[in-house]
């Protein structure tokens, strides 16, 4: 499974994003333009020293991405896709998700790219709030999609019996742009 952030505007949230990812051992891909460096010191702050442990991978647009996405898997690529929106599809948690989907979430303001979700309509989902409320928080709804996926598709977690060993380079000033992969266009 891997996430993918498409125009990410709040350093903060896509900080958030690669600490999670971090710690469950998946691919974090960002979809340029992004609204912050990834030399940003909000950015840094909330993947904390994690840095080193996030497999990073930067697109320079969504065409891009998803040319490398198809290329990296057995199922074709249309049947991996999973775009998280607030606005319909099917909730996440009666979705049937697979070890090798594609989790694709949009900018803070604007969402997923509308041609996107209108040309995959069936590949949408949300997840269930109060009549009312516009959206979630970006890092919220990746935090509870992410684990929810996982799970449905009977992927194993992590074993954590509470006990914490840094990684060898957490005291290594490392910053997302020392760890990022530029995708083959």
């Amino acid at each position: 499974m891997q996430v993918v952030l498409v125009h990410p505007e709040i350093p903060h949230n896509t900080g958030c994003a690669a600490r999670l990812c971090a710690a469950l051992g998946v691919r974090l891909h960002l979809v340029e333009p992004l609204g912050f460096s990834l030399e940003d010191r909000y950015l840094k702050r909330a993947g904390l020293d994690y840095w080193p442990m996030v497999d990073l991978v930067r697109h320079p647009n969504m065409e891009a991405c998803l040319g490398a996405l198809g290329r990296d898997g057995e199922r074709p690529l249309e049947e991996r896709l999973r775009l998280f929106s607030a606005r319909g599809g099917k909730s996440c948690f009666q979705t049937d998700f697979h070890g090798d989907d594609l989790l694709l979430f949009g900018s803070e303001t604007k969402g997923l790219p509308k041609d996107l979700l209108a040309s995959n309509e069936s590949r949408r989902v949300y997840l269930p709030i109060q009549d009312g409320i516009r959206s979630l928080n970006l890092a919220n709804t990746i935090a509870v999609g992410l684990y929810t996926a996982l799970d449905r598709a009977g992927v194993s977690m992590p074993e954590n019996d509470g006990s914490y060993v840094a990684h060898p380079d957490a005291k290594k000033d490392i910053w997302p742009k020392d760890v990022v992969q530029d995708s083959a266009e």
